[in-house]
């Protein structure tokens, strides 16, 4: 079984107010896409409530950077009370959702992503010395790749979500 560090623990965003939830999900889509990440969902789930809409995603993006590394994060995605709500925006409507939004973030370096030093116990002893002392230098440069992407993300995301900070008038949908 491949070797997984986690490098990010836990890295939390939340955001309470106006929001378009359809441009944050193509936002991050295309983020990933950009970037050479290959995006994978694990949950999409909603349910409808009398308060709103509850949606909880679940992604697990990774990217292949050597034939032995393979960086993952994890994204955490939850919207809670989520309602169709009209902005008036300089004489404009616009459609928009109103709630609350959640993202809890992980990283990982995953090393022998192929599980080839693992056959036997003499290639795991070997694959156990070789990551830390041999490929320390690229063992650490994955770290810094994973955390500069995911960093860039959180700050994407939290940039996009205080666009919606508008000082105008609400009206919910019927």
């Amino acid at each position: 079984m491949p070797d997984k560090r986690l490098i990010i623990d836990q890295l939390k965003l939340s955001y309470e107010g106006l929001f378009n939830a359809s441009e944050l999900y193509r936002l991050i889509d295309s983020w990933f896409y950009e970037k050479g990440w290959d995006k994978v969902e694990k949950m999409n789930q909603e349910m409808l409530t009398p308060e709103g809409k509850q949606v909880r995603i679940l992604m697990e993006p990774y990217k292949n950077i050597t034939d032995y590394y393979k960086l993952v994060i994890r994204i955490k995605m939850n919207l809670t009370d989520v309602k169709d709500v009209e902005v008036e925006k300089d004489g404009e409507l616009l459609r928009l959702n109103q709630g609350l939004v959640r993202f809890i973030f992980d990283g990982y370096v995953i090393t022998d992503r192929k599980a080839v030093w693992e056959s036997t116990p003499f290639l795991w002893f070997m694959r156990t010395i070789f990551d830390r002392y041999v490929f320390k230098q690229q063992s650490g440069r994955a770290e810094r790749w994973l955390r500069s992407d995911l960093d860039d993300i959180h700050t994407k995301i939290k940039s996009f979500l205080n666009t919606y900070k508008y000082t105008t008038t609400v009206h919910p949908e019927e």
